[in-house]
């Protein structure tokens, strides 16, 4: 295994940069404790444990090692997200290992994960189509073990100190894309596809929150008028100037509703950072209140709340169960609610099905998954 990885470092550009800061734990005693079979990765920690007591060729453990740097490099354990973790691992496996051989880094190892009808899928198409086959796929074996992942998430060495990960992986494999690409020829298409979607992150919940406002929350327009108290400049004190001021129908159509999910399983963080995220975004739109319903068991409408409020002074009501589809029926039947304001439905995803007749978003925390497929955008704090 020392071999294979310096092997990398000195002749496959592609994942030389990311060998480099790689360390290896060939430890038959944690590899016992552990469970691991043949290997292991923990890319917060940047180790890969080795089960020493494995016999393998030095193109095998090339292998071995391309397929958990790959694991790390492509962030298989963050983009897992509400999904199965040992179902997106044998998932990333079918696709790493179909890579592997597509591109000749060393040899596969028998019995890993291979299917030649999954070529050009990505781990999500393939998670999609394996998941529905849950019992046989349990049965199945990674590196580290029938029924075991091997994306380690807790450290297992001793502490170590380090830069960004995400920083650290998506430089190592540009760098070594850029290397490769210029001097060993040809990847396969899906490897290069998500190298360079690592080189485009995705923009922040909030940033995406406030693109959502802003398309879906016009700002009150004010209007010039003499029926108004007028203005005087002190230049020219005896010409009168006309005034603005925002209309009563153009506030009431300015404006949104929020359907809080106050049950018992909400946090008081979780809480607070979504009404604190909603309170900011309103009044940078001049939205001067917005239509609040509290919902647990049954919903608890709150009416129209000044925007400066909703993360301040008020007082949750509720936390008991999960039924939110009544408070999204209250607010589409609500006479004082314009029909064409957009709705944001604030959860931990443990609710109800919903239906939403009128435009919408949902915002809930990292990692949380819905039991229904949305229609409109999810927004996952951090």
């Amino acid at each position: 295994w020392t071999r294979a990885l310096n092997w990398f470092i000195s002749s496959y550009p592609l994942l030389g940069g990311i060998a480099a800061g790689i360390t290896l734990v060939a430890d038959a005693e944690l590899a016992r404790a552990q469970g691991i079979s043949v290997a292991a990765v923990n890319a917060e920690a940047g180790e890969i444990y080795l089960n020493p007591l494995r016999h393998h060729t030095d193109e095998e453990w090339r292998f071995i090692l391309a397929h958990e740097m790959l694991h790390a490099a492509l962030r298989h354990g963050e983009r897992c997200g509400a999904r199965d973790p040992y179902l997106f691992n044998v998932a990333a496996d079918y696709v790493i290992n179909g890579w592997l051989l597509e591109m000749g880094v060393g040899e596969m190892p028998e019995g890993l994960l291979h299917d030649p009808q999954l070529q050009g899928l990505s781990t999500e198409e393939v998670y999609d189509r394996i998941v529905r086959d849950q019992r046989r796929i349990r049965r199945l074996a990674t590196l580290a073990g029938k029924g075991k992942s091997d994306l380690i998430g807790e450290r297992l060495g001793r502490p170590r100190d380090y830069v960004d990960l995400d920083d650290f992986y998506r430089r190592g494999l540009q760098q070594g894309f850029e290397l490769h690409r210029r001097d060993r020829g040809l990847l396969p298409s899906g490897l290069v596809e998500e190298i360079r979607a690592l080189a485009h992150p995705p923009l922040p919940w909030d940033a995406r929150l406030a693109r959502w406002f802003d398309e879906f929350v016009p700002s009150p327009q004010p209007v010039r008028s003499y029926a108004r108290p007028s203005r005087r400049q002190a230049a020219t004190p005896g010409i009168p100037r006309a005034g603005h001021y925002y209309p009563p129908e153009e506030v009431a159509r300015c404006t949104f509703g929020v359907v809080l999910d106050t049950s018992g399983s909400m946090s008081r963080q979780l809480l607070g950072k979504a009404l604190g995220a909603i309170a900011s975004y309103a009044a940078a739109r001049d939205v001067t209140a917005a239509r609040v319903v509290f919902c647990d068991a049954a919903p608890h409408d709150a009416g129209y709340l000044p925007t400066d409020e909703i993360a301040g002074r008020v007082r949750v009501r509720g936390r008991g169960g999960t039924v939110l589809q009544p408070g999204v029926d209250l607010l589409e039947r609500a006479e004082d609610f314009p029909p064409g304001a957009p709705v944001l439905l604030i959860t931990d995803g443990e609710c109800d099905v919903l239906r939403v007749r009128r435009e919408h978003a949902y915002l809930v925390p990292q990692g949380a998954g819905l039991p229904f497929t949305p229609r409109g955008p999810v927004f996952r704090m951090r």
